[in-house]
């Protein structure tokens, strides 16, 4: 069993609980028990105490009673009498014997020992004796415990009278081993009789209910003084544990003393309850085995469903969710094996969902980009695989369907490609073509297996298709296309090659008009020169080699100048001087004129902001392109550089293009509205050389119209332009527009325009366009023509 395992964690947990508990319980009845055993013992220890006190007096009483008998006998009161010293001696003897007294005598009143059953009387014993007959006094007798040589005597003296007292009669009595046996018996205590010996070198067990050797030990317990000082003692006797109680018995004069030991075997007290313990400790094996078991069934019964789990969650992981999990179970086990089932099942729904979301076009049902280039990839692999074989892809982009987006709305759109779709489905002519759609109006064919002519043949096949109209909600709607041409092996090794080509010669061939081009890496070449061209831009951008000019702007009626059209030029370090149709048409077709957009703004505000400083209000314009019209964030990024140079909106104007409105007129008039509300004044450029119509003309707020040039540089002479210019600024200030000629080159046609009532002009009559610091010094310089008389007009 691991342990790093639930299972085995739970089991070991509960194992350890279990033993912790019983052990703990094991502990606190065994310290419960021996607490109790210690008490109950000291408790039997003081009962025993009195009981040996008892005892003791008992036996003086019995020794008294025996030696009053003596002294009240008759014949031994006449041989006191007569001091016949031999018959005293003779009774002294005879009636000791039969109470069990080892020493007696006769002692007078005057305290001399008149007679005795000892030759030589022990001088404690003598010394005791009579100072138990003073301590009797008139008495009926008294009883004493002395220690007699090294053994503990119980004496008695009895006062013999006839009938005033004559004499005493002492009896000492062993305390013998019949004594302490009887104690014994009492209170099933061990009782031990002690003596110390003469000049305290140790002590002596006299009488003992141990054995010799646990006598021994016991004397030598007792020779602590800590031990004969405590009430109650711990003692270690072999291997035992008592508990004693020491009771002062005698002490005689010499310093001798006895006392008796009262003590109980702890061990002894404990052993009724050895079989309870033994018991619990059986409950406690058994306890921790059958929690064992039982923990261990109850750590299945919750790891093996959650290793169904488990198991579950790594065929999810794998993304197989085709196998269920069933637990039938009713808590709360139960209940997650039912929620990560029902997990798994809309884990499942919302992978397909997903699957079809990433691999599926929503709109039309087609496989999409990401699909397509996975098919491309197995396709080219299956090529790889035969000598010789080949596949080849179509990517295919709808002519004018922005244009019928914007006309009648999206969902028409949408529509569309969906009939679009089904259409390119139909026109497969070879087994295994797979059509998606890539995005926007792109789609794309996968012919594997096909050669070049086949893909051509495909190609033109959809073309023709194509050339017949879309019939939807009530309109016809004629659709071209340009198709694009890649194959493996001819053009490239990998989807994302293929597919890049494909591109590129889709793109070609929609701006040749051609319908479909195969791609050819000279096309490449081109697209290289682009590129660095496009790098060029930004490194020219962050050097700052881009340079503002400016075109003077004249009142044709005053001469006076108003202001200057901002215009770009680019310093090369190593090309040189780059002109603007270099450059510019480029920068609009990848979006880069936005950049350049913000950078002429920046330095036009700058130099008005100038300007102004020195009393000098001059109003210019800059040009914005069709990419900056479709820029939601230009109107705060043209805020923003005016609060920076503390510059007004009314001090520029902004020029655009018809035909950069015209591209999208939804998204170009919200721009421009919101410049105009900005303050900013907007101006129509190069009029009448677009598309656009007088509806679209006269819902935007623009405040000027520029003529272009190519009608007024030669309106002197040709009067079907000067009928233009004319009709041009009439419609203009019938609107309320300002009307700007360009292209002033004469003097001729500066007059011409400010008879035909044209506001303002700008030419190379007045001046070309000129760095910063030169139209500085042109305005200083210059002077308007003188104006001609009304009479002199030559206009049409």
């Amino acid at each position: 069993m691991r342990l790093y395992r639930l299972e085995s964690k739970i089991v070991t947990l509960f194992i350890i609980l279990i033993v912790v508990v019983q052990l703990a319980g094991f502990v606190a009845i065994r310290t419960a028990i021996d607490r109790n055993a210690r008490s109950a013992i000291s408790e039997e220890l003081v009962l025993g105490q009195r009981v040996f006190v008892r005892l003791l007096e008992q036996n003086a009483q019995k020794l008294t009673q025996g030696a009053r008998l003596l002294a009240s006998d008759f014949g031994f009161r006449q041989a006191i009498g007569t001091d016949d010293r031999a018959t005293i001696a003779s009774v002294l003897a005879n009636h000791g014997a039969r109470i069990g007294a080892s020493k007696a005598m006769l002692i007078g009143v005057d305290g001399r020992i008149r007679a005795t059953t000892v030759e030589y009387p022990d001088t404690d014993l003598q010394r005791s004796s009579l100072e138990l007959v003073r301590k009797a006094g008139d008495s009926n007798g008294a009883s004493e415990n002395v220690v007699v040589g090294d053994s503990l005597y119980q004496i008695v003296a009895v006062p013999i009278k006839a009938p005033v007292t004559i004499a005493w009669v002492v009896m000492g009595f062993p305390v013998d081993r019949q004594l302490v046996s009887d104690m014994r018996e009492l209170s099933s205590l061990q009782v031990s009789i002690l003596v110390s010996q003469r000049g305290g070198s140790g002590w002596t067990a006299n009488v003992s209910t141990l054995a010799p050797q646990e006598a021994a030990m016991l004397v030598h317990e007792v020779a602590d003084p800590a031990v004969r000082a405590a009430a109650l003692a711990d003692l270690q006797i072999d291997g035992n544990q008592y508990r004693a109680r020491l009771l002062p018995l005698a002490r005689a004069s010499n310093g001798q003393e006895a006392v008796a030991v009262l003590q109980r075997s702890v061990s002894e007290a404990v052993a009724p309850y050895q079989r309870l313990q033994l018991i619990l400790l059986s409950i406690t094996v058994l306890g921790v085995l059958g929690g064992a078991a039982a923990s261990a069934v109850m750590a299945r019964r919750i790891t093996s469903p959650l290793r169904e789990l488990a198991s579950v969650a790594k065929r999810l992981g794998a993304g197989d969710y085709s196998e269920g999990l069933f637990i039938r179970r009713h808590d709360e086990i139960g209940r997650l094996g039912s929620a990560f089932e029902t997990m798994r099942g809309e884990i499942a729904q919302r992978e397909i969902k997903i699957t079809r979301l990433a691999y599926q076009d929503q709109l039309t049902g087609l496989p999409n980009r990401v699909q397509f280039a996975d098919l491309l990839r197995e396709a080219i692999e299956q090529a790889s695989a035969r000598p010789g074989g080949s596949c080849h892809i179509l990517m295919m982009d709808l002519d004018r369907f922005q244009q019928v987006n914007d006309v009648l709305g999206h969902s028409f759109g949408d529509d569309l490609l969906r009939q679009v779709a089904a259409r390119l489905a139909d026109q497969l002519l070879y087994p295994g073509a797979k059509v998606a759609r890539l995005g926007g109006d792109e789609f794309a064919i996968l012919l594997p297996d096909v050669d070049l002519d086949g893909a051509l043949n495909q190609a033109v096949h959809i073309l023709r298709a194509l050339e017949q109209p879309l019939s939807l909600q009530e309109q016809t709607v004629d659709l071209g296309a340009g198709i694009g041409i890649s194959g493996y092996p001819a053009h490239g090794s990998n989807s994302d090659t293929l597919l890049s080509r494909a591109e590129v010669a889709m793109y070609i061939a929609k701006r040749k008009g051609s319908g479909v081009v195969v791609y050819d890496p000279a096309i490449d070449q081109s697209s290289q020169e682009s590129l660095s061209l496009l790098s060029e831009l930004r490194r020219a951008l962050e050097r700052d080699e881009f340079m503002l000019y400016l075109q003077p702007k004249l009142d044709l009626g005053s001469g006076e100048v108003i202001g200057g059209e901002a215009l770009v030029r680019w310093l090369h370090p190593e090309k040189g001087f780059i002109g603007p149709d270099n450059f510019i048409p480029f920068a609009e077709t990848t979006g880069f004129v936005r950049m350049l957009t913000t950078w002429m703004l920046e330095k036009v505000a700058r130099l008005s902001a100038e300007l102004q400083a020195q009393g000098r209000e001059l109003k210019f314009s800059v040009n914005l392109s069709t990419r900056d019209l479709l820029d939601l964030e230009l109107p705060a990024t043209f805020d923003a550089i005016l609060r920076r140079h503390r510059l007004l909106p009314s001090a520029l104007c902004l020029e655009i293009t018809e035909s950069a409105i015209m591209d999208d007129p939804a998204r170009a008039q919200n721009t421009l509205e919101r410049l105009s509300a900005m303050g900013f004044a907007l101006s129509i450029d190069d009029f009448g050389t677009g598309y656009s119509s007088l509806a679209y003309l006269k819902r935007l707020p623009v405040d000027e119209l520029k003529i272009d040039k190519s009608f007024v540089m030669k309106m002197a002479q040709d009067q079907d332009d000067a009928k233009i210019v004319r009709s041009t600024v009439d419609l203009g200030h019938n609107l309320g527009l300002r009307v700007v000629a360009e292209g002033v080159e004469s003097e001729a046609v500066w007059n011409l325009l400010r008879q035909m009532g044209c506001d303002q002009g700008q030419g190379y009559f007045m001046g070309k366009p000129m760095p910063v610091d030169r139209f500085l010094e042109w305005l200083h310089q210059w002077r308007a023509p003188a104006m001609q008389d009304q009479s002199e007009n030559m206009a049409v």
